[in-house]
């Protein structure tokens, strides 16, 4: 008994140092893991999610009982789940639940003043310039990015046509991109810069001769380096459970900054 509570505590502290250096929500199963459950550890895993509050007071057999299969089943879905036991189980499930209900999201007023405080000291001053400079200079203008980001290449494309730059969006991904772009500038959207599909997507669009471009959070990452011009805006990232949900603010102030930059040099 007292080998047993030593390594609950140990895992429990396990699992709260991983929490604190990855600064997410504890993730009970990973995908790779659900891949790999048969059928009856899926009915397992299917009683779980949905139960979660009762498990973590319940017995092994009692999971078994309600799943209708042997304990001996729970016991290898447990380490199927990379836990030595259902007990730890049971611990990471605890976690879970509570860094889900201790998620504190930031201000929008807080966004706010960290981009204003970039932004007012003029650091965006000339990469904006020499990106509407490239925009002035092409015949048109692809905004391409997935997810939140095609929803803002949407916007940019209406925004840049709005000041006389014929432009389009690509928010799929997969899009087939077969023609001759060498007169056409891409500004690609991306928070992270390394989505699979997305950096797939620029450079089959560098291939068709397309000029690249483009706006992430951060200029070490793989798209930043694929680009002929990056715009990095560095704001604090956020996620909620499993989703990304740092702000956009800064894209949609380039966007609108690059239109209007460009706007004033085609004037000349």
């Amino acid at each position: 008994m007292k080998r047993e509570r030593k390594r609950l505590i140990k895992a429990r502290r396990d699992i709260l140092f991983l929490a604190w250096c990855q600064g997410r929500v504890v993730h009970v199963f990973t995908q790779e893991q659900i891949a790999s459950f048969n059928e009856l550890e899926t009915s397992i895993y299917q009683y779980i999610i949905h139960n979660r509050d009762r498990v973590t007071g319940m017995r092994i057999r009692d999971v078994a009982d309600a799943t209708h299969v042997s304990p001996s089943t729970v016991l290898r879905f447990c380490r199927k789940a990379g836990c030595e036991g259902f007990a730890e189980l049971k611990v990471k499930i605890k976690l879970a639940g509570e860094g889900e209900r201790a998620t504190a999201l930031t201000s929008p007023e807080q966004i706010f003043a960290e981009f204003a405080e970039k932004t007012l000291d003029g650091r965006f001053r000339d990469i904006i310039k020499e990106v509407a400079e490239i925009a002035a200079a092409s015949k048109s203008i692809i905004f391409a990015g997935g997810g939140s980001s095609g929803i803002l290449a949407q916007y940019g494309a209406h925004y840049f046509s709005g000041v006389g730059k014929f432009s389009t969006y690509i928010s799929d991904p997969y899009f087939p991109v077969y023609d001759d772009l060498r007169h056409t500038t891409a500004i690609v959207l991306s928070n992270t810069g390394e989505t699979r599909q997305i950096i797939q997507l620029a450079a089959k669009l560098q291939n068709e001769g397309s000029r690249l471009v483009s706006i992430t959070n951060n200029k070490t990452c793989t798209l930043a380096k694929m680009s002929e011009v990056n715009i990095s805006y560095y704001m604090t990232e956020e996620r909620y459970r499993y989703t990304n949900i740092t702000t956009q603010l800064p894209v949609l102030y380039f966007i609108e900054a690059i239109a209007r930059e460009m706007k004033v040099l085609q004037s000349f």
